[in-house]
């Protein structure tokens, strides 16, 4: 109000010309101050405000982060080991040289003896004695481990691991270890002495992690698919994936075997079990078994080739990698900060409109002033608000000097169109038709969604183009086929099921899932960062703890670190793990109302920063020398914008989280419950496409809960919704109007849904609980006469006895049996 009042006396005492009154200094008469500017302020006005907004995109960029199936080989090799194992690698080496009693390279063996010397192990672990076993199962773990000490490099320690785990793979070690790690799951000594201690350590589970090391891998080496395999080793890879996804292991899948570890590692009975190394093979395992994120859109296309379905409007994988991530919602300060950039060309000008008497002087330089104005620039630097500042040559007759170059950087740019082709649901369509029969007409037709007499003709064309954008889902489908099951079971036919890998698996998992499901819950809840002490969780920290305890600083730092990476890699398994499940099985989580909270316990506790020490990382730490490790290098950690494994969990949770809320209102009101909008919000500071994405579905989803003042204090996250999120034609989820919005009956939504669960499971799965009166009943006598009855045996001793009394002995009426 200063700067305008002092305007306007100097507009009318010197007589400019230049009407400036009413011109204030908001941010929402920008566009007016322009037009009023000369032409050179206005230039350089608009190059003022155009570098300030490409410093606010260079300060902001997108996180280099592309979601995949799993981060790079180097990375999950690495995140097998916690640092606390490190003194472990040389231990290994020491027993494979001791086996050959003599100091011979891996190479110079190789060409020569390499099966012999394979086959030579495997015999070793058919003993009785634990110590030899476990010296020959190291031996197997250092070939698995690329046999690093005749290695110069990491990429030299890569090839070898492939060469030797193919060859190991060849001879039969897989099913070896499998025998012997079963021996150890049920091996009782172990489990009652490790109940009985009252701090459980890493050396409690060796015998376990030197088996599931060596499994891991040889999972993880030969799930990846190189352009220089051979037709032999592609060929192993088939063969091993078919036996991974059957049961060939004490009639159990692998995954299925591992899910029992788990379980038995929740209820207390074996708290020794290396858990972060279970899962972690848990989800290789489910990974290359049922296939990655490819694989699935790949199976989708033929799907809906083949139920006659129209092709997916896009590929989903690649829309999300082609956005650009939306600027996160700003806070008070940020705004205050933003508006105070945006007038400061603004305010200069006007400053040196009042400095100035006339243009005539403008030129002349002040007498009472310094020759070094340092001062007065570190003055002005020092307070913005100051009216008293240098002017500025805009009127002067010289040329004007040209603009700084700045280097190239990323413009903001504007879509031109929606990333998603928009959908309809054939309810949507119902609802439409028959709001619009009931308002013109007076009359309903139910399903019908073909009769449009009397209606106009603009509800002609909404119609066409809602049946245009009309999209047929694979659930859809199958739940019509399933209620067409339930309705005619005698007439319906016998369904055929096709006996993959996932079909097996659900097989396996499904008598026991929901204690499957609430063992993964347990343990991701005592993994999520948390605030608060967590007193009753279990013990997952069983297999990072040493047996003796840090005794230096140095020392607690390092082991405070693997904790910390030890719980992210749990993290990141176990989402994994749940979000592959729920992508291939849609009634996963069914009763698990609780797993609301831990992707929101998760998320608001910014995980996404955390790291690790690169140095002892596997293989870098074996094949280089280790640099001296301090207190200060520890602290400062790693350079990383931020940490894969974090940001791979939190968008695996937040995927997980829109499968279990989509389309149903009774999850939703869940989310309003634990009051998860301040919380994603807060997440969508993270500027990346895909995870906010994701917040932002869940906050639509949402949006019809949360009231009207929320909206109106959050249209930037309202604009971004629009912008990013797929449209749905005559969805007014940013009004509330939706009737389903009323919360009602909510919980029947949710019995009717379990009730319809488990009538699929029991029709599909469950043949001993069927109902009698569907069963086919024989009639023909030719069938039932020549079938051969086995009589027991006290019936046949006393037959004789029998036929007299229930046959000769009985008068029959041959006349009314004929009549």
């Amino acid at each position: 109000a200063r700067c305008v009042q002092a305007t306007r006396e100097y507009g009318a005492g010197a007589g400019s010309g230049l009407k400036m009154e009413g011109v204030g200094l908001c941010a929402n008469n920008k566009q007016k101050q322009n037009q009023m500017l000369p032409n050179k302020m206005r230039g350089e006005f608009t190059r003022n405000q155009r570098k300030d907004s490409e410093v606010r995109v260079r300060r902001t960029p997108d996180l280099e982060f592309e979601y995949s199936d799993a981060d790079n080989w180097a990375v999950e090799l690495s995140e097998l080991y916690s640092y606390t194992e490190g003194p472990e690698f040389l231990l290994n080496r020491k027993c494979f040289e001791e086996d050959f009693h003599t100091h011979i390279t891996q190479q110079t063996c190789r060409f020569h003896h390499e099966n012999a010397h394979a086959m030579r192990l495997l015999d070793g672990l058919d003993v009785i004695g634990r110590e030899r076993r476990l010296k020959v199962a190291r031996a197997i773990l250092y070939m698995a481990q690329g046999t690093f000490g005749e290695c110069s490099s990491e990429l030299e320690v890569q090839h070898w691991m492939r060469y030797n785990v193919f060859l190991l793979l060849d001879v039969g070690a897989f099913t070896a270890l499998m025998e012997l790690l079963n021996m150890e799951i049920d091996n009782s000594a172990a489990c009652s002495s490790a109940v009985r201690k009252p701090a459980i350590s890493l050396a409690d589970s060796t015998d376990l992690r030197v088996l599931l090391n060596i499994m891991y891998l040889m999972l993880e080496t030969i799930q990846r698919e190189e352009p220089t395999d051979s037709p032999e080793w592609r060929t192993i890879r088939e063969t091993f994936k078919s036996e991974l996804g059957s049961p060939l292991y004490n009639n159990e899948t692998v995954s299925v075997m591992l899910f029992g570890m788990v379980t038995k590692f929740c209820s207390g009975h074996a708290p020794h079990f290396p858990m972060k190394k279970v899962l972690l093979l848990l989800w290789k395992t489910i990974l290359f078994t049922l296939g990655g994120f490819e694989q699935l859109q790949c199976s989708k296309v033929s799907k809906r080739a083949a139920l006659g379905l129209p092709p997916l409007p896009e590929d989903s994988i690649c829309v999300v990698r082609s956005m650009r991530a939306a600027s996160p919602p700003a806070s008070a300060s940020d705004l205050i900060e933003q508006q105070q950039r945006q007038c400061e060309p603004f305010k200069s000008f006007l400053q040196a409109l009042i400095k100035q008497d006339n243009l005539d002087a403008f030129n002349e330089k002040d007498p009472y002033k310094a020759d070094d104005t340092r001062e007065d620039e570190e003055e002005n630097d020092d307070n913005d608000n100051s009216l008293e500042a240098e002017p500025f040559p805009l009127e002067r007759d010289e040329v004007m000097p040209p603009p700084i170059p700045h280097p190239p950087t990323e413009r903001v740019c504007f879509p031109k169109g929606l990333p998603w082709a928009p959908k309809v649901r054939e309810k949507d369509i119902e609802n439409f038709l028959e709001s619009s029969r009931s308002k013109f007409i007076g009359y309903t037709l139910g399903n019908d969604t073909d009769t449009v007499v009397g209606l106009p003709r603009p509800i002609h064309e909404s119609i066409k183009t809602l049946k245009q954008h009309r999209y047929v889902s694979i659930a859809e489908v199958q739940i019509a086929k399933e209620e067409e099951y339930e309705k005619t079971p005698l007439s319906g036919g016998e369904e055929e099921l096709e006996l993959c890998a996932t079909e097996l698996l659900y097989q396996g998992i499904l008598p026991s899932l929901p204690q499957y499901m609430i063992a993964l819950l347990k343990i991701l809840l005592a993994a999520a960062p948390t605030s608060k002490a967590k007193t009753d969780s279990i013990n997952i920290l069983a297999d990072v703890l040493p047996e003796e305890m840090p005794t230096t600083v140095l020392q607690s730092m390092k082991l405070g670190v693997d904790v910390n990476r030890h719980k992210e890699i749990i993290v990141k398994a176990i989402s994994a793990i749940l979000n592959f499940e729920d992508e291939k099985f849609k009634p996963l989580f069914c009763e698990l109302h609780f797993f609301f909270a831990l992707p929101l316990t998760v998320m608001s506790n910014d995980i996404y920063l955390f790291g690790s020490i690169s140095a002892l990382d596997f293989p870098h730490c074996v094949v280089h020398e280790l640099p001296e490790l301090t207190a200060e290098s520890l602290e400062a950690g790693d350079n990383n914008q931020f940490c894969w494994r974090n940001l791979f969990s939190c968008i695996n949770l937040l995927r997980i989280l829109n499968k279990l809320t989509k389309w149903k209102h009774s999850r939703t009101m869940m989310l309003v419950v634990f009051k998860s909008a301040p919380i994603l919000k807060r997440a969508l500071k993270v500027k990346q496409a895909m995870m906010q994405l994701y917040v932002l579905k869940l906050l639509k989803v949402q949006t019809k809960y949360l009231g009207r003042q929320w909206r109106k204090s959050n249209m930037k996250t309202m604009s971004a919704i629009y912008q990013k999120v797929r449209h749905r034609l005559n969805d007014d989820w940013a009004y509330g109007n939706d009737l389903d919005a009323r919360p009602w009956d909510f919980q029947a939504e949710e019995c009717a849904l379990r009730a319809n669960i488990e009538r699929f499971n029991s029709r599909r799965y469950d043949k001993n609980q069927s109902n009698p009166e569907f069963l086919p009943v024989d009639n023909c006598l030719q069938s039932v006469l020549g079938e051969r009855i086995d009589l027991p045996e006290d019936f046949q001793m006393n037959y004789d006895l029998w036929l007299e009394r229930e046959v000769f002995s009985k008068p029959i009426s041959w006349e009314e049996l004929l009549q």
